[in-house]
């Protein structure tokens, strides 16, 4: 899926939004009229244009026109007209919020929901939701720390269309010709460094390895494995970035040991020349975390240049196995003209999103069948991806995310990745100006 990246580093400038319209209120009822006498053809009422903004490029963007298409054919009300802005998204909408011209729905990645509720430029849903009975508004269903990520202090600001947790992708062939067994649901981080100092190997006989176990480069998440080893970065009252713990110091260090670290994986340098997920798919690296919608495991079968993959559970750290589950909401933009087409719009929207994207946000979405239907090349890996759901969790977020990921990025884990300094000498100095961006 085309997204936009995160963590390498995380970071978009926030504009201030003055002067943005508050949420309008929910519209109350209108009271019956006495029909009029019909002395003519009647009048069909024109469907109301909705317009949907999102970051979906050019393969993307069709597959969600056929969405669209199916959800415009069963309105009566509205009729929505996609706006795909795969290029600088976050800045353009940003530029169009503050200017009044915004589309009415926007698809928003989990750390910007919160920032741009408490800005006030997101329509609160919460009173249309409780009346709902539409199978996508209720909330009920959603993964409780998924649904999360599209609400701010207790109220809900978009439904999130999908859940797409970490899995461990691997080369089985590169396996089997280094004698080395695949992973299963009891691999460590002992594991998975031992396999992957073995998979690493200099095949020309050059001195330097070109082959390599695995491959970090901000990703995967480190909170990953922070939260793994028992650790935060923000805390659950989110009024601390306890970094600095023994358990968060430990996670940050397993990261650190491995990235970039020739005894284990390919350097930055290597990255760069090759791509990096492109790493995985060419056969030069055996074991690539990614998200479970990714095409790892059946990009061979489009092309044959590619590598066969298979998928496993990313390996367990100390205190648990979490693993990282990236989500995105489609929310209403304040300023909309139609507030109650919009809402409409949006949640016969999220239904048909539900039945395309993997891993739908919701349990009782959550089966290998409604996988497969959704993608019928990860078949094969439903079940694993079904297994990874339990331990999945996304980012607490905050009003100023962004501000927290620059300082994260830039004081913390690229001086980490770079040898600059130890974990607990660069979370020190870190944490303070990282708590500080939690105050309101």
């Amino acid at each position: 899926m085309n997204k936009p990246r995160l963590f390498v580093p995380f970071v978009v400038t926030a504009i201030a939004l003055a002067a943005c319209a508050a949420p309008p209120a929910v519209p109350a009822p209108r009271a019956q009229q006495p029909a009029e006498q019909v002395t003519s053809m009647p009048v069909v009422s024109e469907k109301v244009k909705i317009r949907l903004a999102t970051w979906a490029g050019v393969d993307e963007a069709k597959e969600l026109q056929a969405v669209i298409d199916k959800v415009n054919a069963a309105a009566t009300t509205y009729e929505i007209v996609h706006e795909p802005q795969p290029a600088d998204y976050y800045t353009k909408i940003q530029t169009n919020l503050a200017g009044g011209t915004a589309a009415d729905l926007l698809w928003l990645s989990q750390e910007f929901i919160a920032g741009y509720a408490d800005k006030g430029v997101l329509l609160d849903i919460s009173d249309y939701l409780k009346d709902d009975a539409r199978p996508a508004a209720k909330l009920d269903d959603y993964f409780p720390d998924v649904l999360q990520t599209a609400q701010f202090n207790g109220r809900t600001y978009g439904l999130p269309w999908i859940a797409q947790p970490v899995v461990l992708y691997y080369n089985p062939k590169m396996f089997a010709e280094a004698g080395v067994e695949p992973p299963n649901e009891n691999w460590t981080w002992d594991d998975f460094k031992a396999a992957a100092e073995r998979l690493t190997k200099d095949t020309d006989g050059d001195g330097k390895p070109d082959q390599w176990g695995t491959a970090f480069s901000g990703w995967p998440p480190i909170h990953m494995f922070i939260w793994q080893a028992g650790g935060e970065v923000i805390s659950e009252d989110k009024t601390q970035s306890p970094i600095d713990t023994p358990e968060a110091l430990a996670g940050a260090q397993f990261y650190k040991d491995i990235i970039y670290n020739p005894k284990y994986a390919a350097s930055q340098e290597v990255i760069k020349e090759q791509g990096f997920s492109e790493l995985a798919k060419n056969g030069k690296v055996a074991m690539f975390f990614g998200g479970a919608a990714d095409d790892l495991d059946y990009a061979h079968t489009k092309d044959p240049r590619f590598a066969e993959m298979k998928v496993a559970l990313v390996p367990k750290g100390p205190k648990s196995r979490a693993t990282f589950a990236w989500t995105a909401s489609t929310v209403i933009n304040a300023a909309t003209k139609n507030p109650k087409a919009a809402y409409d719009a949006l949640v016969d929207l999220t239904e048909g999103i539900h039945r395309w994207k993997i891993v739908a946000p919701r349990r009782s979405l959550a089966s290998a069948e409604v996988i497969a239907a959704s993608v019928p090349q990860k078949k094969a890996s439903a079940e694993v991806i079904l297994k990874a759901l339990p331990d999945a969790r996304s980012f607490r977020i905050v009003p100023r995310q962004s501000e927290w990921d620059s300082i994260f990025w830039e004081k913390f884990q690229d001086p980490l990745f770079q040898g600059k300094g130890t974990a607990a000498e660069l979370a020190k100095q870190a944490r303070p100006e990282l708590e500080a961006t939690l105050s309101q």
